[in-house]
This record gives structure tokens, sequence and C-alpha cells, in this order.
């Protein structure tokens, strides 16, 4: 079970998150033409080299170089690393579906290890390829060093000060994972990522691929499909990122899904007898924890005697209902609000490591890349702030945009791969998403599945959770026969709700 008492942990490397928008040049109409900053050098990458994985020696594994700057092919390389798992049939293979599940942070190659994601039947027909993207797991991955990453600002500031501690903070970071990562760190944009799948795909000699990507990962789709939409036969983006949000739509309509998910466990608790707070006034025991947080008094129930902030305890709440662990979540409220007394601590906690650990941390690099996320300054900052908690009592924000908007103040370089609007579909295109996502709301879908135009179809999975394709037989089912005989479901189809059971439960 996930530690609900961390802030951020698979709830950011799972990301759907969205952000900001300044007016940005439309792109060029395709019929004069592709837009200004396609160019055509995504052969200049060498071969596979396969080998059985070590993981799984029934999945291949393989590294291919690549530029690190597509725009310089003949400049610095690096190696990015795919894994292959091949269709179980391979006189009836479709072809590739190549995946990505996201984050940004999340490694594809584990993906295409997992043999029980997919459903049989496309595990027949497919090769199922990940390709780790730049900067991430096995490619190339950025590092930074772990202090540092931990020392990061609280985004729920108030005051100039800690918006200038921010910048700074935010710099001597990139600063210090540029050093130690190299040129990658600053061409990990999803543009450069989509690029180096067509190199994969050339590689692997295939003309067309067929491509599942979940919350980040759905724009990764998305762009490949726009750079290359004759080298597309299926497109399915589950738990959408809508690249052409502005910064107030990506802040305002996260933090209602937040929201939303909040309402929906307290709903819940109301029905369920097997919720640990059945009959008690949910937000107003949230109001008092917040308080408590606010003051100093919050400990951590699972793990005192450690303290808890505003921003941890939403962010506790933010990773539960991303299964959704409403079961868990109560006891955790309840644990916080009637904690145990604490025996005293026999491991103090040191300020400073005794040696200088490293870890992944992509988030950023991505993020800062892919999005112009302007906030005029402290006092924009501070009065979004305001407007959204008024939106989101309880949540206040949706943690994982605060991150992302927090997370790219003060960094100097503008974004390479900004918001844009979304242009129409070659081909037909599967948009996926619950109605009760907390971290990629489903306006997004929405207003995503609206720019592709008539070759989309929305197919909406009327639960919580993110990913619906995990959540949802009826979802897993409508992606599958689409992927592969490519039927998409009708004009606003659904999917019922699956209640959510305790930990454990099958």
């Amino acid at each position: 079970m996930r530690a609900l008492g961390r802030p951020l942990t698979a709830a950011i490397l799972t990301l759907t998150t969205l952000l900001g928008y300044a007016p940005q040049p439309a792109l060029a109409d395709r019929s004069v033409g592709a837009p200004p900053w396609i160019t055509r050098h995504d052969a200049a990458a060498g071969p596979v080299n396969w080998s059985p994985c070590p993981e799984d020696e029934s999945v291949q594994c393989g590294l291919m170089r690549v530029p690190v700057d597509w725009t310089a092919p003949l400049g610095p390389q690096i190696d990015v690393q795919l894994a292959r798992s091949p269709a179980g049939d391979p006189a009836a293979k479709l072809g590739v579906l190549m995946v990505n599940p996201g984050g940004p942070g999340v490694s594809a190659v584990n993906l295409a290890l997992d043999h029980a994601f997919f459903g049989a039947e496309v595990r027949r027909r497919f090769d199922i390829v990940g390709v780790d993207p730049r900067g991430v797991g096995r490619s190339a991955p950025i590092l930074c060093d772990q202090g540092l990453v931990d020392a990061k600002p609280s985004p729920l500031f108030t005051t100039e000060a800690d918006y200038r501690r921010t910048e700074e903070h935010n710099r001597r970071l990139a600063e210090d994972c540029g050093g130690r990562s190299g040129p990658v760190y600053e061409h990990a944009d999803t543009v450069s990522v989509a690029r180096d799948l067509e190199a994969v795909r050339l590689a692997l000699g295939e003309e067309r691929i067929s491509f599942f990507g979940a919350s980040y990962g759905t724009l990764l789709g998305q762009v490949y499909a726009e750079r290359y939409p004759d080298r597309v036969r299926a497109l399915v983006l589950d738990s959408v990122m809508d690249h052409s949000a502005g910064i107030d739509a990506f802040l305002s309509q996260t933090a209602e899904a937040a929201q939303g998910a909040f309402d929906q466990f307290v709903a819940w608790c109301a029905r369920d007898d097997k919720c640990a707070l059945r009959g008690r006034d949910i937000r107003a025991m949230w109001a008092e924890l917040m308080r408590r947080a606010e003051a100093g008094r919050l400990p951590d129930p699972y793990d005192p005697p450690n303290l808890l902030g505003p921003w941890e305890l939403v962010s506790a709440a933010f990773s539960a209902f991303y299964d959704p662990q409403w079961y868990s979540f109560a006891h955790y409220i309840e644990e916080a609000y009637t904690p145990a007394p604490a025996a005293p601590s026999a491991l103090a906690r040191r300020a400073v490591p005794l040696l200088e650990e490293l870890t992944p941390h992509s988030f950023p690099a991505v993020i800062c890349q892919d999005w112009w996320l302007p906030v005029d300054g402290f006092t924009g900052y501070r009065d979004r702030l305001r407007a959204l908690a008024a939106h989101a009592p309880q949540m206040r924000v949706s943690p994982l945009a605060l991150t992302a908007v927090a997370g790219c103040l003060g960094r100097a370089a503008a974004p390479v791969n900004p918001q844009r609007p979304i242009p129409r579909a070659a081909g037909p295109v599967l948009v996926v998403n619950s109605r009760y996502d907390p971290a990629t709301a489903y306006p997004w879908a929405q207003q995503v599945a609206r720019q592709l135009g008539p070759s989309a179809r929305l197919l909406t999975y009327q639960g919580w959770g993110h990913v619906a394709y995990r959540h949802s037989e009826c979802v897993s089912a409508a992606v599958d026969r689409y992927l592969l005989d490519l039927t998409l479901p009708a004009d606003g189809a659904t999917c019922p709700a699956v209640e959510p059971k305790p930990f454990g439960v099958g």
C-alpha cells in the first residue's frame, strides 16, 4: 500500500497535470506544409542492439543511440533503452503497440515488461514496445542531489520572501541536475521524445505503429501523431493532458478535479458501512487537521513524530484518490485526527546526509520545457492560490499542477514546446477519461476530443481514479477492441462506475 503520509510519490510519477498558457503562434496549416518547428532528421539514429531483458528473458531489451539535440543530428548522442514483448502469435500479429505510462518520469520499459497490464488478445496480436523517454529510467536518466530535491519549499507559500526562495531553489536545482546529467537536461521536451519514438519505428522497420499513452503519455501520443500523422494506425489517449490549456484553466480545472475527488470520497463514506469515518463530519475533521497542520501540530500518523504541513496533508489525499484508496484514506484521517501517544524516537533524523545521494528527477526538466506557466510575480501567484481555495475548499489546489507551476518559477530558459491549439486528427483516435479523475481533469478530455475533431471519440468512465483502462473491464474491453480492429465506441459512450474494494480484496 502506498504510504499516504508521503508527499506526491506515485501521484507525481503518474502525473497527469498541466499547466499554463501565453498566446503562442498557431500551427501552420497542413495544406501549406509542416509547422516550422518540424525538421526531418529523424533517421539520424543508430540500429537497435537487442538482448534478453535481465528481468524477463521472454522480453527483448535494446539500446539505440539518438542525437541529444535533434536539430543538430551529427552532434553528441545518448542511449535510449527500449523493451519489446513479442506478440504471442506471430502469424496473427497486427504490428507494434508503442506504450508510455506517463509521469513525466515513469518507465515505459517497465510497462512493456508487465504482462498483466494489457488484455490477452492484445498481447497475442501485438509486439508491445516501451521506450524509456530520454532523461527517464534507463535512458540517460536525469539525476539530482537527493538533499536538494527534498529541500523543495512547499508551493503553498504566502509571502514574497518564500516566492523568492522558491525561485532560487529552482535555479540551484536546475544547475545541479544539469551539471550531473549533461546536455540531455536541456533536451528532455516531449517533441524530442517523439522524434526518438520515430527513430525507433524506423529501426523496427514498421510502416505504422499503434500507440497507447496514459497520463503524461497522452501528450507524447498527441505530439507524435501531429508530427507523423501517416505513421499512426491507432491512438489511445487515456487520462488526457490538454496541451492547449492556459495557466488559469490549467490550475482551476485541476483544482476542481482534485476537489471533486474529495467530494466523491465523502459521498462514498456516507453510503459504505465499512468506511472508518461513517456517520462523522469528514469536512469538519479535515478542517481541524488543516488547522493543526498550519500550526505545526499535526504528527504524521504513519511516520511519527514527524509533522505534516498543509502541503503534505493535501498531497496525501491527492495520492489516495489515484486508485482510489478510500478505505485506507479514511483510516489515515481517523488516525491523524486522534493520534496515539508517540514514543520518543530513538533515531534522530540528520539535517545533512553523511553521504551524497543522487535521485532520478526528470519532472521539472520535462514540464518546464513543455509548458509556459507565467504567474505575474508573487502577487499573481498569491491571488491565484486564493481564488483556487475558494473553489476547492478542502483540497485548495491540485498538488500535481501546483508542483509544476511552482517548479518552473525562476527558470530563465523559455519552453521549447509550449502549449498551442491541438490540430485535428488525421485518423481515428480513442480518448478515455474517468469522470472523477483527480489528476487529469475530465474537461481536459472533452476539450482535447473536441479539438481533435470528428475522427476522435471520447469514452467516459463514470467512476473514479486515474488511468481508466486499469479500473474498468468495460473500458479495457473497448480499448482492446479499438486496438484490434479499429472499432470506436459510439458517440457519447460511457462505462459504469465500479465501486472500490478494501485493500487486499480482489
